[in-house]
């Protein structure tokens, strides 16, 4: 667990963060996000100490990270920044191994290492282990960077706008890969994004600030659609927020129609969808409806009074 007690960051008389007091689980994902200069990345920073807080403390697993030697710290916590930050001059696995050498490790445990961690980053290392950076595309160096990240298997992981530089089908995909990632290694991420759909679509819990460093809410993506905790989270989330509380819940836990009778050649739509897709092939069907499978069973029918009933 990573606690911040009221920890503050001032340059002069300017506060960049002020007081700031949360706590992240461990094992989850939890996102900064909020406008330009409202102090999400200094926050990050704080935790490895590349930025020293002006005051409070910051606790990893109840040790004050104040009390640590910064370079222990550091080779401690994966982080992984927007452009990479890849050797251009060492290949892909010399670059993944960068954190291990440090540490010290023999040259059979690197090698083993870093052939896991690019198998499972998707980047087997028959085919990417000899090739350099600039062989890559961006997607492919941005998975290269996690690797290296989590070199040392640790159990932070600082994320600090990683697919900000990124082209959309490569995000997505790359919002994917982090998914399942974490689902295999169970890491205790903190990811800062200045895209609050992102922002809703991987994280266990969102921290939204506002210009200063004050954070205006802490609470899981559910709470913060349903229910914005001041005027500022309410204009920062948009009109859309009713939408894109359709991205957290699956069609199954939706109060689904029932299917009557034999039906015509319908659109159909997987259980496991999310009611925003649904949305999509309702808003395509020439009747309204679509036909809900589970395993190609049909088990209901999702319409637009459904989808309005489960946004509720």
């Amino acid at each position: 667990m990573i606690t911040f007690d009221r920890v503050s960051k001032r340059y002069g008389d300017v506060d960049a963060v002020h007081e700031l007091s949360l706590e992240i689980p461990s094992h989850e994902i939890v996102i900064f996000v909020g406008p330009s200069g409202c102090g999400k990345t200094t926050s990050l920073k704080m935790i490895n100490r590349l930025i020293e807080p002006s005051s409070g403390v910051i606790s990893i697993d109840g040790t004050d990270t104040s009390t640590v030697d910064v370079n222990e710290l550091r080779r401690s916590l994966g982080y992984v920044i927007q452009q990479v930050g890849l050797f251009p001059h060492q290949t892909v696995a010399e670059n993944v191994a960068t954190v291990p050498r440090l540490a010290g490790w023999d040259k059979r445990r690197i090698v083993a290492r870093t052939e896991e961690l690019l198998e499972l980053v998707g980047l087997p290392a028959a085919q990417y282990a000899t090739r350099l950076p600039a062989e890559l595309s961006g997607g492919e160096r941005q998975r290269v960077g996690v690797a290296r990240a989590l070199g040392i298997d640790p159990n932070v992981l600082l994320m600090d706008e990683p697919f900000g530089a990124i082209d959309p089908i490569a995000r997505e995909r790359l919002q994917n890969e982090l998914l399942r990632l974490q689902r295999v290694v169970g890491k205790t991420i903190v990811f800062v994004t200045h895209d609050i759909d992102e922002a809703i679509r991987l994280g266990d819990r969102v921290a939204l600030f506002s210009t200063g460093g004050v954070l205006e809410q802490y609470d899981t993506p559910e709470e913060l659609l349903a229910h914005p905790a001041s005027q500022f989270v309410e204009d920062f989330l948009g009109e859309g927020r009713m939408v894109r509380r359709l991205s957290l819940i699956t069609v199954r836990d939706a109060p689904l129609a029932v299917i009557n009778g034999s039906l015509p050649p319908i659109e159909k739509v997987d259980a496991d969808a999310t009611l925003r897709d649904a949305l999509d092939a309702v808003l395509r069907a020439e009747d309204g409806r679509v036909l809900v499978v589970d395993s190609e069973r049909p088990i209901g029918i999702v319409d637009a009074d459904v989808i309005r009933r489960a946004s509720r």
